[in-house]
């Protein structure tokens, strides 16, 4: 590859880089306590279930202005003090600091959630209607681009 095509190709790569990040995302959005909302349990029907919202709109902590969201959440688990199972689809904003680094990466332990300790799972995504299943996963779309570029970058 010549230099001229070198640095089309790495413009290119770093303009879909750039573009392919989500500005927002579309979410299901529902609460559920001990099972009192079915169409927001599992196993959920997107179809005749909960309220989507697209764009997600959520609010940054101390802020009161509501802005498109970056990551669909699920929440799942139970109160601690009572027994009571949640089941929580909704959308948050990630704000690039350590107020919002929850979102970043699902996991499962004990958090703190309406005031009440919890233990269950928070899971979270970045792509649009990606809180309806089970089981959430992250989306893989850099690691491929920078691999794919990595690689004709070798050849």
């Amino acid at each position: 590859m010549n230099a001229l095509h070198q640095t089309i190709f790495i413009s290119y790569a770093f303009f879909c880089i750039r573009f392919s990040t989500v500005v927002s995302v579309g979410c299901f959005k529902c609460a559920s306590v001990n099972g009192d909302d079915p169409s927001c349990e599992d196993p959920f029907h997107s179809n005749i279930s909960a309220q989507f919202e697209n764009p997600c709109l959520g609010r940054l902590r101390g802020r009161r202005d509501l802005e498109p969201a970056t990551h669909c959440l699920k929440i799942t688990g139970r109160y601690d003090d009572s027994g009571d199972t949640i089941l929580v689809r909704g959308c948050a904003l990630d704000s690039q600091t350590k107020s919002t680094q929850i979102i970043r990466k699902s996991h499962c332990g004990y958090f703190f959630f309406n005031r009440r300790y919890v233990s269950g799972c928070v899971q979270s995504c970045n792509q649009s209607e990606c809180n309806p299943s089970s089981s959430l996963h992250q989306s893989t779309s850099y690691p491929r681009t920078l691999s794919f570029i990595v690689s004709v970058l070798l050849t």
